[in-house]
């Protein structure tokens, strides 16, 4: 076995693996937000729209999401599944299905505030967009930071699913490589990716941390 073979190989891998993290991220954020807002809406019909989609996408494996993603366009709307909507659909599923995760964690923070800060903004004349958005968001922000980083280490771990639609992330190529030289050493190096990049993203999510704690 080659192992800087190997180890180009992997890091190709990570690569694809990089990308799906920080995609998931990009869209899954924002998207969690808004389906918080649903979730609070006082609007029944938003709100029971909001809550069934969230407790489908928590209810249902990732697994069977990403099948249904990329399968559903040519069994629903009789669509060609062309080889490039491979990557689109693994990051669609992904950003749909954190993005439920991220909604509840978001919801929780918001609505862990106090009613008096909302009152307080009024007093001082911020209109209701004004408050939450130079009030409210920065403490909630502080406040869901810890269940954030759980869900992005998992997400890290997560990324491996994208096997399921034959996208060659990181794990993929480590299981390919150890079938074909028959040895455990790459999925053991693979796993050694993983906990490296874990261990930035808690680092980084510590950093986040400790630069919004006011009470230091």
């Amino acid at each position: 076995m080659n192992l800087a073979t190997v180890f180009l190989q992997l890091i190709k891998g990570m690569g694809v693996t990089i990308e799906i993290f920080f995609l998931t991220l990009l869209f899954s954020l924002p998207l969690g937000l808004v389906l918080s807002f649903g979730r609070m809406s006082r609007r029944k019909p938003v709100q029971g729209l909001s809550k069934f989609y969230i407790s489908v996408m928590r209810g249902t494996p990732l697994m069977l999401q990403l099948i249904v993603v990329y399968f559903a366009p040519f069994y629903v709307f009789g669509m060609r599944i062309s080889a490039g909507y491979r990557f689109t659909a693994v990051i669609l599923a992904f950003a749909l299905n954190y993005a439920a995760y991220f909604a509840e964690i978001y919801r929780a923070g918001i609505e862990s505030m106090p009613v008096g800060q909302y009152e307080a903004a009024k007093v001082l004349g911020y209109g209701r967009a004004q408050a939450f958005c130079k009030i409210i968001l920065p403490q909630v922000i502080k406040r869901i930071l810890p269940p954030v980083t759980n869900e992005t280490i998992t997400l890290v771990k997560d990324t491996s699913l994208a096997f399921v639609l034959a996208e060659a992330e990181m794990f993929t190529i480590a299981k390919q490589i150890a079938a074909k030289e028959t040895s455990v050493m790459p999925l053991m190096a693979a796993g050694l990716f993983y906990y490296i990049f874990n261990l930035a993203v808690a680092g980084f999510m510590e950093y986040l941390e400790k630069r919004l704690d006011y009470y230091r």
